[in-house]
């Protein structure tokens, strides 16, 4: 009899185990899903750094650990296409290797982005290095637009590396590119101010021969270059349009008439032929000027995305979660927003197993507050728009991971 009552107590102590099918139950919180066509309350459970199981009602006896989210809204975790993270210490690398670039694991995980994607900063000839230094030590996933320069976004913006038409090598680019797919997602060209397109057709060629997008930021030129011919007549479907809504000067022509108001016709022509309009608002690119007439015609970005760096950080930037809300201020619904900054993201770089919480997929998760009130967002030219929601980032997990917990909602009582 003493051993028959072993025998079952160890059965339920083993059925208790193997009944506790997930490691972390979220419970409770409002998921948006944009792949999936969710948005609406669902319970999330996590299991092997994978997503488990979405369904209305979990049973949290399933859980060895239950996170009450009640009131918050669940997302995939965000995917930030624009920002800079070749930090260093090169006085004069400015964005590759250099001061200007911020450190990916400081500035991500609290704003719910789970993957960030390098715009430009290294070349084919400095990659490896950007590799060693930040991809390979970041907790953040980390992927590059390689720059059609082989030099990378060294010194500043007039800088020899970054106007010499003798750095731009396509192949070079290509090769490089197609060697390390899994970390460089596409072609980036960005800061060349001559009246010519050498920059723009490299990056277009390095693009064809690695079969990958590229990335766009149009510097600015005297006399200017057209972005009619930029838009359908240079770039491919699928190809990146960021700083989508800066302000017009006299080297750059902008997709909104400061005249009339009034959207270009070639920018919804741009549209349908699959041109991807990004924000990149970065500490100079995102204007109201243009952003508001652009939003009130419907003309809304595919992808939400930040040009981090210093200058942006500590300006009308600040981080992912305040251009979100910025967009949210002129009537962006929130399920749009997340989507710009999740699945539309994850399909524009390529990256389709990112940016959704399918059962299967990758535990990149983002938990949020939508707080209600009244808020200030102000652009590059320091104009102001007031808002009626701020989002906030109560809660990262990466991989199945938590990285990040502003409540310590994960943690046990102290007693």
């Amino acid at each position: 009899m003493k051993r028959l009552f072993l025998t079952l107590s160890l059965a339920l102590l083993c059925f208790g185990a193997y009944s506790q099918a997930y490691t972390t139950l979220l419970k409770g919180g409002h998921l948006i899903d944009p792949k999936n066509g969710i948005n609406k309350l669902m319970d999330v459970a996590i299991q092997d750094g994978k997503i488990a199981a979405v369904a209305a009602n979990i049973d949290p006896k399933q859980a060895k650990q239950v996170i009450d989210i009640t009131g918050k809204y669940i997302t995939p975790g965000l995917i930030d296409i624009h920002g800079h993270v070749f930090a260093g210490t090169d006085h004069d690398g400015h964005l590759e290797n250099g001061f200007a670039s911020l450190p990916a694991d400081g500035f991500t995980f609290r704003v719910g982005v789970t993957t960030i994607v390098d715009a430009g900063d290294a070349g084919a000839e400095t990659f490896e290095l950007f590799k060693k230094n930040v991809i390979d030590k970041s907790q953040t996933r980390v992927l590059a637009f390689l720059n059609v320069s082989k030099k990378g976004m060294y010194g500043d913006e007039n800088s020899l590396e970054q106007q010499n038409n003798s750095f731009f090598d396509a192949r070079m680019a290509a090769d490089v590119a197609k060697h390390y797919k899994d970390h460089i997602v596409g072609i980036k060209v960005a800061h060349y101010h001559k009246s010519d397109w050498v920059a723009v057709d490299r990056a277009v060629e390095a693009g064809k021969l690695a079969g990958m997008p590229i990335m766009v930021d149009f510097g600015g030129t005297v006399p200017r270059l057209s972005l009619e011919e930029l838009f359908l007549r240079k770039m491919r479907p699928g190809d990146i349009f960021t700083h989508t809504y800066g302000e017009l000067i006299k080297t750059k022509e902008t997709i909104v008439d400061i005249q009339t108001k009034k959207l270009m016709p070639f920018v919804l022509e741009a549209r349908k032929r699959g041109i991807i309009f990004d924000v990149g608002h970065g500490g100079g690119s995102f204007t109201f000027s243009q952003a508001i007439p652009a939003t009130q015609q419907g003309f809304f970005p595919e992808t939400i995305s930040t040009d981090l760096h210093t200058g942006s950080m500590n300006s009308a930037m600040k981080d992912q979660l305040n251009v979100m809300s910025k967009f949210m201020a002129m009537n962006m619904p929130l399920a749009d927003a997340v989507k710009a900054s999740t699945w539309s993201a994850a399909r524009a770089i390529k990256r389709e197993e990112l940016g959704h919480l399918s059962v299967g997929a990758i535990a990149d998760v983002t938990v949020l507050n939508l707080r209600e009130g009244k808020f200030g967002f102000y652009d590059v030219a320091r104009f102001k728009k007031e808002g009626k929601n701020l989002l906030e980032c109560e809660m990262t997990i990466k991989g199945g991971r938590m990285v990040y917990d502003l409540n310590a909602l994960s943690f046990p009582p102290a007693k």
